[in-house]
């Protein structure tokens, strides 16, 4: 392994950094490392996406709006048998 300087890195891509290794739990240069190699093509980037931007709607239904939605949907049911001949 060599050991290698990295100079003029600013204040904003540090603090990135630091927040980077934070949240995955592991040291800032273990995360550097990880995003070298994944940049560079020798690791795979690992896609888990987390979506999360309509958690706000979760359990907020009530039987109307189920209903509704039920009967906006209903024709997605349908099969078409003419197209699948």
């Amino acid at each position: 392994m060599t050991t290698m300087t990295i100079r003029g890195l600013d204040d904003l891509t540090v603090n990135a950094l630091k927040e980077k290794a934070k949240k995955e739990g592991s040291s800032v240069n273990a995360a550097l490392v990880k995003l070298i190699q994944e940049e560079l093509g020798i690791k795979k980037k690992k896609r888990n996406v987390v979506y999360n931007d309509l958690d706000h709607l979760a359990g907020t239904w009530n039987d109307k709006d189920y209903k509704e939605f039920l009967k906006a949907t209903a024709d997605f049911a349908k099969i078409d048998k003419d197209a699948w001949k």
